[in-house]
């Protein structure tokens, strides 16, 4: 997927293949940021397909300078929070015991380094899911979506000193959060 203007071009017109190479391009990491923001790959997963499927009706939506994985995410981010309204949850805070299956590279053999890795990665996903959702978003897309600040503003909507903001505290609870497990000093 070289030009992706082209490919949109080509979808828009109809063309299945191209939308397909959209979907094979963008769903894992859609599905990784969704992950990141409920805590939960099957509920990640469900939420990716609404995703794609809103992308699919909306295509004509897309603004020829907008790039499309700012697109896909802000769409992501917005069927995210219709997920959790229509729960009767206004805010998407996750409880830490329940943050389960945040885990980048999901499905695949655990080396026998596993177990230290999973443990890891269960702390990192309790610090996650006590962030508030602002900074939650913020830092699924920095830290693990590698978005630039701007794509991470033009996704969310929120300011560029907000979201530098944001991820500064955000940086900073997981810090504090993680100091006791890696074993660091407070200094």
């Amino acid at each position: 997927m070289s030009d992706p203007s082209n490919v949109v071009s080509r979808a828009r017109a109809g063309d299945a293949e191209a939308f397909r190479l959209i979907f094979n391009r963008y769903a894992r990491p859609v599905v990784g940021f969704l992950q990141s923001l409920v805590g939960n790959y099957e509920t990640a997963e469900e939420l990716a397909q609404e995703t794609f499927v809103r992308a699919y009706k909306n295509l004509d939506g897309l603004r020829e300078e907008a790039r499309l994985a700012t697109w896909l995410f802000g769409i992501a981010r917005n069927v995210a929070r219709e997920s959790f309204r229509a729960k009767g949850r206004g805010d998407v805070s996750l409880d830490a015991e329940t943050a389960g299956g945040f885990d980048p590279a999901h499905h695949g053999p655990q080396p026998e380094a596993g177990v230290l890795n999973q443990e890891l990665n269960g702390q990192i996903r309790a610090g996650i899911a006590l962030l508030d959702e602002d900074k939650r978003t913020v830092f699924s897309l920095k830290v693990f979506q590698e978005c630039s600040y701007e794509e991470i503003a033009d996704i969310t909507g929120f300011t560029l000193a907000k979201v530098k903001t944001d991820l500064h505290r955000a940086k900073a609870e997981m810090r504090r959060f993680l100091r006791p497990y890696l074993g660091r000093d407070e200094g």
